[in-house]
């Protein structure tokens, strides 16, 4: 087995059952011990919970930026015929370490505390221009800076380049398309549920903008609300097999094609940089299914230079950019920002 293999966290093509060796984009915590790692695994979790809220941030953005990215597609591919058989057997215990179980539940636990406590809060920020421009410079820095952190990871060459590109062209080009009118049948409904989980999985490209892309998001919303299952059923189902699916294949990439892939998954970050740009007009819109009025179609403006509000929003936008760095440093001690300023003995 080649050494580049090796230094992976999984070598799928070895077995199915998680090897908890360390990611390169992050300490291995598939297996949580101390009271930090359980707080690091919480509070990622609800930094992913808190971007899903928020049209066009995805949560595994997040999830990337913070180092688990790797861990966690490992963990969701754990659910395999492995893990059906240790069920049946009632092999509890060994179950739950087969599936990274200590894991899942604190990165869980943060991303459902984030959803009930930030839903109220984000939803009203968003409503508000000034609100709304506020928060978005404050995840433009988030993923700038993760853009850069994890980029310095990658062994660029011109094949990686060309992937990177390939990357930005396609986030770009899905979050520029404009919302449909969809079919609500049954395969559509399944098939929306597989795509969806698939972008909420993939750094810079949000599952709940590509639901609004299909024409699905206010239908699905409105079943969740009215308590409708059977559309909810198929949704479910397609995001269990899309999930499930897809992780294995992402899995399979990372081990074997890391800096390739890498280099997709930024392209992707930095081609959803253009749909989380915080000044907007909006170009087209329509009536949601509250009635409120919902902007289609988007143009990026220049703001303000003299105003206040450009200022809050620029130091938020740096702010985030530190932050990211920051946690970064604190992990690899080999952050491009603070590596020339600050070495960690």
């Amino acid at each position: 087995m080649q050494k580049n293999e090796e230094i992976s966290l999984q070598e799928g093509h070895d077995s199915d059952k998680p090897k908890h060796k360390e990611s390169r984009l992050g300490g291995d915590l598939s297996d949580p011990k101390t009271p930090m790692e359980y707080l690091r695994l919480f509070g990622t979790g609800f930094a992913m919970g808190a971007s899903d809220i928020v049209p066009g941030v995805s949560g595994g953005t997040m999830a990337f930026i913070l180092g688990v990215y790797e861990t966690l597609i490992n963990a969701i591919k754990s659910f395999n015929i492995d893990a059906l058989r240790l069920g049946l057997g009632f092999k509890i215990k060994e179950l739950l370490e087969h599936i990274s179980f200590k894991f899942l539940v604190a990165l869980g636990l943060g991303l459902l505390f984030a959803i009930v406590t930030l839903s109220g809060f984000l939803s009203a920020t968003l409503e508000d221009p000034t609100g709304r421009i506020l928060l978005f410079a404050f995840f433009f820095g988030l993923v700038l800076a993760s853009i850069v952190s994890i980029g310095v990871k990658v062994k660029w060459s011109a094949t990686t380049v060309g992937m990177f590109v390939v990357g930005t062209v396609v986030a770009f080009i899905i979050v520029n398309v404009v919302p449909t009118e969809g079919n609500h049948s049954p395969p559509v409904l399944f098939v929306s549920g597989m795509i969806a989980i698939t972008a909420m999985i993939l750094p810079g490209i949000s599952g709940s903008f590509m639901l609004l892309i299909m024409g699905q998001y206010d239908y699905i919303l409105s079943a969740v609300s009215n308590r409708d299952l059977p559309p909810i059923i198929f949704v479910g189902l397609g995001a269990v097999v899309g999930i499930i699916a897809f992780s294995r294949i992402l899995s399979y990439l990372l081990a074997r094609y890391y800096d390739l892939t890498v280099a997709l998954l930024v392209g992707f970050m930095a081609g959803s940089l253009w749909k989380i740009y915080p000044w907007k007009n909006c170009l087209e819109s329509d009536l949601d299914r509250h009635g409120d009025v919902r902007c289609l179609a988007e143009q990026n403006v220049l703001p303000n230079f003299a105003s206040a509000e450009f200022a809050i929003a620029i130091g938020l936008l740096v702010l985030g950019f530190l932050l990211v760095n920051f946690l970064d440093h604190l992990q690899s001690n080999e952050n491009p920002v603070f590596r020339h300023v600050w070495k960690r003995s």
